[in-house]
């Protein structure tokens, strides 16, 4: 066996991770103050990354569980080549079951209110989609002792 080789039960290590850590603690102004929401939102269900590594790709904020990407950009990307690379990007994410919202590093800095509104308004009706959850209460007839009656 050779020492390149992954032994059983060990991963291999995921080379991301050094560029996941290092874009954390470079964010820009607006990711830091999007951050200091998304970290306070009251989830039932999951929580937001911080670049979250989804194919080959660095989402700035993700939800797994909520299937949401926000990306905050800043004016580089108002450029045609990274406009193409960015739609190229969001067709990726959607294709694997993500939506994407964008906002300029301007709205989250001056608009951040009408930000998280939206963002509430995406995670709302991620909700409305999600399938039911299954009711974990016995029937009626069983938790009153087999009876199938009401009244006690």
């Amino acid at each position: 066996m050779g020492g390149a080789e992954v032994q059983q039960g060990q991963r291999k290590p995921d080379r991301r991770v050094g560029t996941a850590r290092r874009l954390r603690h470079d964010m820009t102004d607006a990711e830091k103050k999007l951050w200091w929401h998304l970290h306070r939102l009251p989830l039932q269900d999951g929580h937001f990354r911080r670049q979250a590594t989804i194919g080959k790709y660095f989402a700035d904020f993700a939800s797994h569980r909520h299937k949401l990407v926000i990306e905050v950009d800043g004016g580089g990307h108002g450029e045609a080549e990274q406009i193409a690379s960015d739609a190229e990007r969001t067709a990726y994410l959607e294709s694997r079951g993500y939506r994407v919202l964008r906002f300029w590093n301007n709205e989250v800095l001056s608009e951040i209110d009408g930000v998280m509104s939206a963002i509430y308004a995406a995670l709302e009706s991620s909700a409305d989609s999600a399938p039911p959850t299954p009711d974990p209460s016995p029937p009626r007839a069983r938790a009153r002792g087999g009876r199938g009656t009401a009244g006690a």
